[in-house]
């Protein structure tokens, strides 16, 4: 069994699904890093000094003032994180137009072939030589062509 097992996993595809997968979660790292640190600061500034991940709805009655996702939490608060929400689904669409773009890519690199040309020649019903497709005589036994 363990014989089987590695035969499995030494085959190409399933080290290449591997190596596809570790990028991926490297790359999805990258992306969150990015909407969280790079576009959603900006975007929260024009908009009053909003904070994202920081925006949520207290679901049931609360004395208390509570102003992040993290007070909530440690209160024992239940609350709906839109905030949060918003930041997956920037992380989604980066994710999407990147692959997209990449699909693209592989696309153009994968060249389709390319429809056959049109004949020139045919051969002669007669002596079997080769003569212009637009011949009305063969040039090699003088037969008349149809």
């Amino acid at each position: 069994m363990l014989k089987e097992f590695k035969e499995f996993a030494m085959r190409g595809n399933v080290l290449d699904m591997a190596v596809g997968i570790i990028i991926g979660a490297a790359f999805g790292k990258i992306v969150t890093s990015f909407v969280e640190d790079v576009i959603m600061p900006p975007i929260g500034k024009l908009l009053g000094h909003v904070e994202f991940s920081d925006l949520f709805l207290v679901l049931g009655e609360t004395n208390k003032s509570l102003r992040t996702v993290a007070e909530a939490k440690a209160a024992g608060v239940v609350t709906l994180n839109y905030g949060l929400f918003l930041n997956t689904i920037v992380n989604f669409l980066i994710i999407a137009f990147a692959v997209f773009l990449l699909v693209r890519q592989v696309n153009r690199w994968t060249k389709k072939p390319e429809p056959a040309a049109a004949p020139t020649t045919k051969e002669c019903p007669q002596c079997a030589m080769t003569i212009p497709i637009a011949a009305k005589r063969c040039g090699h036994c003088t037969s008349a062509l149809v």
